[in-house]
């Protein structure tokens, strides 16, 4: 018999041989509304195999990838600066390694410990930012620390003209006036997101998802639902444009598999991370399959 070793449908490639590390960040310490954010990525992984790798969206499939699961990291939840240190220090070994960091949140805090990491390597980085929410508060319940602060916190890193936020349509009304004159703010969908796209070719860049981008119709299973948002359809065509970009390390955070016992939520978050997966490795899938013949 061999160990049980449970994957991510598809993403079962050696590290060695892998383009793409994926890893599970199960934090939520800092959760404002309903928790629960740290059971996503392990359910995730378990629901993942009611999944198909082949997408017929791109006509691409994960068995042809080369991705890595890493598994989750052991979080410590009574201590946020150890947790995203340990994030940092986790993405920073697959950096190191010339690989893409893919993490699954936990909540959207995860985001600041891997793009400290990111940033140290590409110090030009920008970030393209799906999201319900504006996460732009400098601090929230007295601390500088929060999934209501994390865009803030990263904007200490890179500064202004470096952040592109979409799909935003909450937030208090200081974050609205601070990001005018910080951030580049586009609110509900994704309107002008291609000009966006076409401004940032050949930059690095780190695309954080906050799944609450999407309506609560399509996607309840999150802390913070916010009625008005985008469809899976309007979501995953956005997903396939900014995989056109230099991708550099991205996320996608704050499924909260808990709150909808149906697992329709769960599903969704797998179908977007299969797509946006296998359009950060197109080019790698087309050119084997072209040696194959």
């Amino acid at each position: 018999m061999n160990r049980n070793i449970e994957t991510f449908l598809g993403c079962d490639k050696e590290f060695d041989a892998a383009r793409i590390v994926v890893f599970g960040a199960p934090f939520d310490s800092t959760t404002s509304y309903r928790p629960g954010t740290r059971f996503a990525s392990r359910t995730m992984r378990a629901e993942s195999y009611g999944l198909e790798t082949y997408s017929p969206y791109q006509d691409l499939d994960l068995e042809d990838a080369a991705v890595f699961d890493g598994g989750d990291l052991e979080l410590c939840f009574g201590d946020t600066h150890r947790a995203l240190a340990d994030i940092t220090a986790f993405t920073e070994r697959i950096l190191d390694s010339g690989k893409l960091p893919f993490m699954i949140g936990g909540e959207h805090l995860v985001t600041l410990g891997a793009v400290r990491a990111v940033a140290k390597k590409y110090p030009d980085l920008h970030i393209i930012h799906f999201d319900a929410h504006a996460d732009l508060r400098d601090t929230y319940l007295g601390t500088p620390l929060s999934h209501a602060t994390v865009l803030h916190r990263v904007w200490d890193i890179v500064g202004d003209g470096r952040i592109f936020q979409f799909g935003i349509r909450s937030g208090e009304r200081a974050e609205f006036l601070w990001g005018r004159e910080h951030v580049t703010m586009h609110r509900y969908d994704f309107t002008g997101l291609e000009m966006v796209v076409k401004q940032l070719e050949g930059k690095p860049v780190y695309f954080t998802l906050d799944l609450d981008v999407l309506d609560p119709s399509v996607f309840p299973g999150t802390g913070t639902p916010e009625a008005g948002g985008v469809t899976f359809l309007q979501l995953l065509a956005a997903v396939l444009e900014v995989g056109n970009l230099q991708i550099v390390g991205c996320d996608i955070n704050e499924l909260s598999p808990l709150l909808d016992a149906s697992g329709a939520s769960t599903a969704v978050a797998l179908k977007v991370m299969r797509e946006l997966l296998l359009k950060l490795e197109e080019r790698f899938i087309r050119s084997v399959i072209v040696s194959q013949g």
